[in-house]
């Protein structure tokens, strides 16, 4: 089963990642990379660089960045391969550790939905 895990962050926190983060998450990512678990992943640029384009009402419009009324943006993503919903969260949690007690960010992991006989599309 794959999972998409959401990074959610503070983008007006003010940090940084480390030299010393980077090269613990290099490690961290070659490692899952290697089990077959970690099939992608990639930061977001910030939202200044964004454009949310919308539907409503029939009608499209679009607000460039940065969105100033939103305090969590989506920071990255990770796309895993995992036996299970209990095994995506274990990977997700290994993520978060490597950011140590400074950070305070999020993620939200959610199954894929796989084309099948089951497959819906949800609105």
């Amino acid at each position: 089963m794959r999972f998409l895990s959401v990074i959610r962050i503070n983008e007006n926190s003010g940090l940084q990642p480390s030299e010393q983060l980077m090269a613990d998450m290099g490690k961290l990512m070659e490692e899952m990379t290697k089990a077959g678990v970690l099939l992608d992943t990639a930061g977001l640029t910030p939202t200044s660089n964004g454009v949310r384009v919308r539907l409503a009402g029939g009608k499209l419009s679009k607000v460039d960045g940065p969105f100033t009324e939103t305090k969590e943006v989506l920071g990255g993503y990770a796309l895993l391969e995992a036996k299970s919903k209990e095994e995506a969260i274990a990977l997700t949690e290994r993520f978060l550790r490597v950011h140590g007690d400074e950070w305070n960010i999020e993620c939200e992991v959610r199954q894929l939905m796989e084309r099948g006989p089951d497959f819906r599309c949800v609105a």
